[in-house]
């Protein structure tokens, strides 16, 4: 999984918050080249199992809010 939908804007703010990170944490100042391998192995490693928790997370939203449905449509019933 890539994250190509990202837009340039977005991935040079990605890039600047992990050379943020990183010297603020270890007092290391990254070059562009290390900035855009940590971006990588992030990508390449985490994006998967994040992207597939937040459709397991909507998933539960949906059939949350579909259960509550049926409830709310018999509750517009007429005595």
């Amino acid at each position: 999984m890539t994250m190509d939908t990202l837009s340039r804007e977005e991935k040079n703010q990605m890039l600047e918050e992990i050379a943020y990170f990183f010297k603020e944490e270890f007092e290391l100042d990254l070059g562009i080249i290390r900035r855009e391998a940590i971006f990588d192995f992030f990508q390449d490693n985490l994006a998967k199992y994040i992207y597939n928790r937040a459709l397991d997370d909507a998933k539960r939203f949906y059939e949350k809010s579909a259960s509550n449905m049926e409830s709310d449509y018999y509750a517009l019933y007429k005595d």
